[in-house]
């Protein structure tokens, strides 16, 4: 079992940054890849960004390549979400999901571990 916990929303106005963090406790945290995820009202939970065990390779949807940074550190079994240049688009509930494969990474039912998200909220 995995236990994940998202912290570091908040409302912003656009232009602005938040960094996202999702703490892991349980197995062994390297074990597994790490997604990121975010749903908006009355949508369905769409891929954000995603990293492999070691961080040796990043993935992101093209709605946030450029603005958006995902890292992880193996010693504080933590991953992040840096999101630069805010939009109001990007208002949703984030959520961090764990997965032991990566051939899928965008496929939310690759996931098998996921937090009760965080919210943001970008103001025009």
């Amino acid at each position: 079992q995995v236990l994940l916990v998202e912290s570091g929303g908040g409302l912003m106005q656009a232009g602005g940054s938040l960094r996202l963090s999702c703490a892991a406790s349980g197995r062994t945290f390297s074990n597994y890849c790490m997604g990121w995820f975010r749903q908006a009202p009355g949508k369905e939970h769409k891929f954000v960004a995603a990293i492999t065990w070691r961080g040796d390779y990043t993935y992101y949807a093209d709605s946030v390549k450029g603005r958006f940074t995902i890292s992880r550190d193996n010693a504080k079994n933590t991953v992040y979400l840096q999101m630069n240049s805010l939009k109001p688009e990007d208002t949703a509930v984030y959520y961090c999901a764990a997965t032991t494969t990566y051939s899928n990474y965008d496929n939310k039912y690759e996931y098998d571990y996921w937090g009760k998200g965080t919210q943001v909220t970008v103001s025009s």
